[in-house]
């Protein structure tokens, strides 16, 4: 070493002790590095489990990231030019302290070692208990549950049993997964090893057979949850009143709103969600009655408030008695309660639906004055609307006005206008809002096209509406039925009758069934190529298919057979109409 020569005149028991000292640390330096080599296969063993289950770092790997970048030679090679200049006692001095940081070093990473060959479960601190549950539960929000029940299981194996709250993670992420048959078996493990089911373990479990609408076993699990001994609170009796109002079961719902009422404090106190929630079902079946007799009951025990009002206001609006809402309304507003965005929405829904558009656009145009500004269902409501009514122009204000506010709608809100403008033949105006709806990053997609196909044939330009398909293919969509009854249509209307044909054999090629439209127009073609025959074909292959049919087909027929001067055959026509509207009565539509 450069270090045992560094003064000329040194004495030979220093050279000596400079001797022991270096094959000391020699020594030091082969078991750092052997060391080392074991950390670092623990970690790349460790890692690649990690890697195969998805589990987020351990602690562990936190402390060996501290020491795999560092090697024996990188730490001496550090010390070892400290100066040529320097004294014995110097050169010794800064030995002995290398010395016993080396030492110290290696206690830590000894002991490093025993956790690596415990693995990074072994942990005995609670901090740790802590970190394994945090990493626990965040698989579960991450939706990964094959990692989360890999760790539940290695923890186990270990003899550290999660928290309930990890297991109400686990068992919800279950349950929204749809996996029942996995969460009832997680509760019997809970029952058998712990942690003990809880309140919100059950509440879980029961909303998850609530969402496959399996209300009979989520009653059972309710009874079963009364008899363990766990008392149920508000969001239980919340959870089962709207799965019963949901399923049309409102008496039920009601004998078990009955319950909540007779029992203790805390859940009368929260009384007023559950009971907003059994008026919503009878206002949704229209029982107009019962529901007035719960809301006397509200105002009578409760202190009502806007979330209740907007229930009692949407449900008039869904019965359409607009009266009995504007009514409603006043009175909420006498009463201090300032209506919201969503009891704006809900009379403007109901007014539209009446086709009372200027009231509809007088609510939205006063919203700014009471404080309410409008968002984007309050337009699309409007602008949907406009357009099934057809004032189209109007539809078109209102998407201008969303824009011109940073609103950018939904892909429906631009299909609605431009299917509006193809309704009229308004081919450029048609084509003016998709270019816009592209301007702004929304991407077209199928009802787009047939919008804009639908233009094209409706304006008489079967040409156009084919270069529409190919721009559609073009951009990755394909095209579906309703795009190619549009076709279909078109090319008979143009005169390309055999193309049509093509286009009916592509269909069914690439696996598209025809329906009901499909034949009309086909009917349609034939009889206006003189092809009656084959157009009486098509009529017996939809009477044999069982399709929900209307008049058209017949009606196409009937007249043709009229222009002809064949009023028995024209006669037999209506006779067949008569008896499939006598024979299947549902089907005719």
């Amino acid at each position: 070493m450069a270090c045992a020569i560094v003064c000329g005149e040194a004495s030979p028991s220093y050279v000596t002790l400079f001797r022991s000292l270096n094959r000391t640390l020699d020594s030091i330096k082969d078991n750092i590095a052997v060391i080392f080599a074991n950390i670092l296969a623990c970690q790349a063993h460790s890692d690649d489990n990690f890697r195969s289950e998805e589990v987020v770092p351990s602690s562990f790997e936190e402390l060996m990231e501290k020491y795999k970048h560092l090697s024996a030679g990188d730490w001496f090679s550090k010390k070892r030019n400290a100066g040529n200049d320097q004294d014995p006692q110097a050169e010794f001095n800064v030995l002995d302290t290398m010395l016993k940081d080396n030492l110290e070093r290696l206690k830590t990473m000894r002991e490093s070692i025993s956790v690596a060959k415990i693995g990074f479960l072994g942990c005995t601190s609670k901090i740790n208990y802590l970190e394994h549950m945090d990493v626990l539960r965040g698989l579960c929000v991450d939706g990964k549950l094959g990692s989360a029940f890999w760790l539940r299981r290695k923890l186990m194996n270990k003899g550290i049993i999660p928290d309930v709250w990890a297991h109400n993670c686990l068992l919800n992420a279950l349950c929204k997964a749809g996996d029942l048959e996995k969460a009832n078996w997680l509760i019997r493990e809970m029952l058998e090893m712990g942690p003990s089911p809880n309140c919100v373990t059950y509440n879980t479990f029961i909303k998850g057979y609530c969402l496959l609408d399996k209300v009979d076993k989520a009653l059972y699990l309710f009874t079963t949850m009364v008899n363990s001994g766990i008392r149920p609170n508000s969001i239980t009796y919340n959870i089962l009143v709207h799965a019963l109002c949901k399923k049309g079961l409102v008496e039920d719902a009601n004998k078990l709103l009955e319950e909540i009422l007779d029992d203790d404090e805390e859940i009368t106190d929260s009384g007023i969600v559950i009971s907003t929630t059994l008026m919503h079902g009878h206002l949704k079946n229209g029982n107009m009655v019962q529901a007035l007799s719960l809301w006397v009951d509200m105002q009578r025990n409760t202190q009502v408030d806007v979330i209740a009002y907007n229930v009692l206001i949407h449900g008039f609006c869904l019965n359409q008695q607009m009266d009995l809402a504007y009514g409603y309304l006043s009175e909420m507003t006498k009463r201090g309660l300032l209506p919201d965005v969503f009891t704006c929405n809900t009379l403007i829904s109901g007014l539209c639906k009446e086709r009372k558009f200027e009231d509809a656009c007088y609510i939205h145009d006063i919203m700014p004055r009471m404080g309410i500004i409008p968002d984007k269902v309050t337009y699309n409501i409007i602008i949907q609307g406009l357009c099934i009514e057809g004032d189209v122009v109007k539809a078109h204000e209102f998407l201008r006005s969303m824009l011109e506010k940073s609103m950018v709608p939904e892909p429906l809100v631009w299909n609605s206008i431009i299917d509006c403008y193809a309704r009229y033949g308004d081919l450029s105006n048609a084509v003016s809002v998709k270019d816009q709806m592209l301007a702004f990053g929304v991407q077209p997609n199928v009802y787009t096209y047939n919008a804009m196909i639908h233009a094209q044939v409706k304006g008489g330009s079967f040409i156009g509406a084919l270069s529409v398909e190919k721009k559609m293919l073009l951009s990755g969509l394909f095209p579906d039925v309703v795009t190619y009854n549009m076709l279909i249509g078109g090319a008979c209307n143009s005169g390309h009758f055999e193309f049509a044909i093509e286009l009916y054999h592509k269909m069914l090629k690439i696996g598209i069934d025809p329906d009901i439209f499909t034949y009309t127009e086909l009917i349609r073609g034939n009889c206006m190529r003189g092809n009656i025959k084959e157009a009486e074909k098509i009529l017996a292959t939809i009477l044999a298919s069982g399709f929900p049919v209307n008049h058209v087909p017949f009606k196409i027929l009937f007249k043709k057979y009229c222009k002809m001067r064949e009023p028995d055959k024209a006669s037999g026509i209506y006779q067949k109409w008569l008896a499939r509207r006598n024979e299947y009565p549902s089907l005719i539509t």
